[in-house]
């Protein structure tokens, strides 16, 4: 079971009922654990097409910057975006944290609102794309 809690991954992920779910430089039989999946969630790999869902995982923050682009204009309005990053007691060589994943995001125009324990090697940072109208509303 991923995570640390009883929390089923998928849930934890926000993959709801009938979305699509794409996911980028996904470790192998990553979509094994996110079993049982909810009903018509379609799983892709890569960014053809559009989807709700992106899931990225990156060792390096070269990756992020490379993949970022893609993935950004293959999410539907309201898309909502999961950076992974190896944890730092995995053993997996890594330059990605949480703070510089946050930061990027941040950067980029979008807003992060929960981190997760996807398993024993990754931890993710989920993003949506900052309101302009609301970000306008306020100033």
């Amino acid at each position: 079971m991923a995570g640390y809690s009883g929390t089923p991954l998928p849930k934890k992920l926000g993959i709801k009922p009938g979305i699509v779910v794409a996911l980028v430089n996904a470790p192998d039989a990553f979509e094994r654990i996110l079993d049982p999946l909810p009903d018509g969630v379609l799983i892709k790999e890569g960014l053809r097409g559009k989807t709700d869902l992106v899931i990225l995982f990156a060792s390096r923050m070269a990756d992020i910057y490379e993949q970022f682009p893609r993935t950004e204009r293959s999410l539907n309005d309201g898309g909502k975006l999961w950076i992974a990053w190896p944890k730092q007691a995995s053993g997996v060589k890594t330059d990605v944290t949480q703070p510089a994943v946050r930061e990027f995001g941040l950067a980029a125009g979008w807003v992060d609102f929960k981190v997760c324990a996807i398993d024993t090697t990754w931890s993710g940072l989920a993003f949506a794309r900052r309101n302009a109208k609301a970000n306008r509303a306020a100033r």
